[in-house]
């Protein structure tokens, strides 16, 4: 079989899409950890349009967009059908997988994807009064429609088997969740939405899910400092390194200055002594 290889970086939620699907397909796979700060030669080569990840690239052959590459797998590797059989039925699972995108995706004019949810961005950068309360009935208005008509009392989008709605889906209510966590907004309630919650907690306990769900906690970090903070939503994995460099930094400039002024008070005290 030829090699397949992905670039991308693991706190993507566009990233996890194709990891999710390669693991539901029993794929294997080399993954290649893109630094999007330092973009590589060869995402630059694979992806030149619009140099960012994920980029799935099989048998020397680059394939770019996270659910181009879904369909890519779906038709390359036909094992555990991630799409139903009957027509009509795949159009409709094209239409909620066209939702998801027009909805909840859009891409970032810096072409680095992190958190790119048009909704959830405006949480992030109006996190107080009436433009929070528009943004919260934004997302209340797409998960309501979600409950009302895409679910239809089944354990899955596609019925009793997970499918690619489902992975289109998941990965950006995942990363919701751990934002409303971030910005004190409860966005995916039980009550509100049963047949949603019961479907992601479905979706949740698929092995190949589960064990490959990025950390929560990294997650939580980095949309925690751009709430606090105002800065970009960048998906990075040197953010974390560099704020705890500069949290060193600043421990190791205090220390300093405490020595400083230490050293100026004995000097002090020595000189008058003396006199």
């Amino acid at each position: 079989m030829a090699e397949v290889k992905l670039h991308g970086r693991l706190l993507s939620p566009f990233v996890c899409r194709v990891i999710w699907a390669l693991k539901l397909k029993g794929v294997p796979y080399e993954f290649v950890a893109e630094d999007l700060s330092n973009k590589s030669d060869l995402l630059l080569k694979y992806n030149p349009v619009h140099k960012k990840i994920p980029v799935l690239v099989h048998g020397g052959k680059p394939v770019c967009e996270s659910m181009i590459i879904l369909e890519y797998i779906e038709e390359m590797w036909p094992q555990n059908p991630l799409m139903p059989n009957n027509p009509y039925d795949r159009a409709l699972a094209r239409f909620w997988i066209k939702f998801a995108e027009d909805k909840l995706v859009r891409t970032t004019t810096l072409a680095i994807p992190f958190i790119s949810v048009v909704a959830i961005l405006k949480l992030f950068r109006s996190i107080t009064g009436q433009e929070l309360e528009n943004a919260k009935k934004e997302i209340l208005e797409i998960l309501q429609t979600l409950e009302e008509h895409g679910l239809r009392e089944r354990n899955f989008f596609n019925g009793d088997n997970i499918g690619l709605v489902d992975i289109a889906f998941g990965s950006m209510l995942y990363w919701m969740q751990v934002i409303g966590d971030v910005v004190g907004v409860k966005l995916f309630d039980s009550h509100k939405f049963p047949s949603l919650h019961t479907w992601f907690e479905n979706f949740k306990q698929v092995p190949e899910i589960e064990e490959n769900f990025p950390n929560r906690d990294d997650i939580w970090f980095i949309s925690n400092i751009a709430v606090n903070s105002g800065w970009p939503l960048i998906e990075c994995s040197s953010i974390k390194f560099v704020c705890v460099s500069h949290f060193v930094l600043v421990l190791f400039m205090y220390w300093c200055l405490k020595m400083f002024f230490s050293l100026c008070f004995c000097y002090c005290l020595v000189s008058r002594s003396e006199g």
